[in-house]
Parts: structure tokens; C-alpha cells; sequence
């Protein structure tokens, strides 16, 4: 029997659905931004404006890139070894005994008081940074994917002894497989939380970055353009989990059906 292929876009009403929320809280903040007509609350027409001049004297497009070096470097590292952990602590119950009460303080511990203590220890550059971000993230990570690893079908392994599948198709086509959902979830979680602490880090000890700029707007009281920085990158957030993450999720889950 053939297999039927299905469509990572559709054309049905999903994007809709899922625009609806933005577009009715784009008409709320414009009604709400005209009855107030308050600085503190610019309309959306104010935003896209400062959008414009930022994108047209350059400076968006090099802070924005320099955060998202700071994201992707910080976000592979978080992963590669709070993945790699995670498994181990899922695997093993004397590693999971051993490692979970520095999990649980790592995971307790405000992203700003190690994000200043990275930089008193290892003075304000790039490796405290990515550092500070690093070890707020790892703990989320190792959690997400020690539960995969706790929850992984025993009867689907032995299957593969039984079948004498090698270790490597084992780890590829039943193990893996089963942590598909885990690694997503860990991935979204990470992207939502190292861009903030990103900002978190800019902001504290960086002199270039959104974080930064978004200071130095701050001391301006300049909402228009932090409310801009915030819309640029959130776009290039969307940007990613639709052309990226949705695609490759549904490609690598699509056993499942």
C-alpha cells in the first residue's frame, strides 16, 4: 500500500486560527492606544515607524544580529549537554539520585543573580555571557529529556534485541524516535527562554545587542523603539518555528500516523 504524503502547509483554516489572536490583540492595542493617547502606551502605527528608521539606519539589523549569535551558540550548547544529561540522569536512577538535588538548585537559582555572578567571576565578555545563559538553560533541558528518557517503551527495545538491530539502528529507529516530542519541547522552551535571558545578559553587561539597545531606549523613555526591537525579534521567533521547527517536527514524527 502506498503511503499517503501529507503537507507540512496546509490550506485549510490552521493559519488562520493562529493569526486570529494577533490580529485582535493588534486592534485592541490601536483602540486602546487611541483612547488613552498616552507616551507610555504608543499605537501600533508609532512602532512600525521607529521599525523603519531602524531598519534604515542599519542599527536593527546589526544588534539583531549580534543577539542572535548569542542566541544559536548559546541555545546548540544548552541543548547538546542538557540533552546529553537528561538521558543519562532518565537511564541511570544512582546518576538521577546523585545529580537531582543540584538540578533542582540550578533550576531555583533567578537567571539575574548568574548572569551578574558570571560576569564578577569571569569579567564582562562574551564567554560569561554565553556562560550566564548556558547554565540557566541546561536545567530545563536536562528535566524535559529526563522524562523522555523515563518514558521511552521498554517492549520496543527488547523488540529490537530480538530482531538483533544493531546500536546504532536501535539508537536511530527506537530510541530517538520515541524522544521526538521531548527534544521539541525542550527546543521551544529554549528558544522562548535563552532569547530572554539573552536580553537579560546584553543588557547587564554588553555593548551592543537588543538588550542593549532596549536600555538605552530606557533611559530615553523611548517606547515606540523597545516596542519595536521586541516586534522585530518576536517576527524572526514566528519566522522560525514555522519554516524551521513545525516542518522538521512533523517530518520526524510522521511514524506516528
Amino acid at each position: 500500500m502506498r503511503e499517503e504524503v501529507r503537507p507540512v502547509f496546509r490550506t485549510d483554516g490552521a493559519a488562520w486560527l493562529r493569526a486570529a489572536p494577533l490580529l485582535l490583540l493588534a486592534v485592541v492595542w490601536q483602540l486602546a492606544a487611541m483612547g488613552l493617547q498616552s507616551k507610555a502606551l504608543p499605537a501600533p502605527s508609532s512602532v512600525l515607524l521607529a521599525l523603519w528608521h531602524e531598519i534604515q539606519s542599519g542599527d536593527l539589523l546589526f544588534h539583531l544580529g549580534r543577539t542572535l549569535q548569542r542566541v544559536a551558540l548559546s541555545f546548540v550548547l544548552s541543548m547538546l549537554v542538557g540533552v546529553a544529561l537528561g538521558i543519562l540522569m532518565g537511564r541511570s536512577r544512582r546518576v538521577d539520585q546523585t545529580l537531582d538535588g543540584l538540578l533542582i538548585l540550578a533550576l531555583n537559582i533567578p537567571a539575574l543573580v548568574t548572569t551578574i555572578l558570571c560576569y564578577i567571576w569571569f569579567g564582562l565578555n562574551e564567554t560569561a555571557a554565553i556562560l550566564a545563559v548556558v547554565i540557566n538553560k541546561v536545567p530545563m533541558v536536562a528535566v524535559t529529556l529526563r522524562e523522555g528518557a523515563r518514558a521511552i517503551d521498554q517492549g520496543l527495545m527488547e523488540v529490537a534485541q530480538v530482531y538483533r538491530l544493531s546500536r546504532r539502528d536501535t539508537l536511530l529507529r527506537v530510541y530517538l524516535p520515541q524522544l521526538t516530542p521531548y527534544l521539541f519541547s525542550a527546543a521551544r522552551n529554549g528558544l522562548a527562554l535563552i532569547w530572554k535571558i539573552v536580553l537579560v545578559v546584553e543588557l547587564l553587561g554588553r555593548s551592543d545587542g537588543v538588550g542593549f539597545q532596549i536600555g538605552s531606549f530606557f533611559h530615553f523613555f523611548d517606547i515606540s523603539s523597545i516596542l519595536a526591537y521586541a516586534l522585530a525579534f518576536s517576527a524572526l521567533i514566528f519566522l522560525l518555528e514555522a519554516a524551521c521547527l513545525r516542518p522538521l517536527e512533523a517530518h520526524l514524527n510522521r511514524w506516528r500516523a
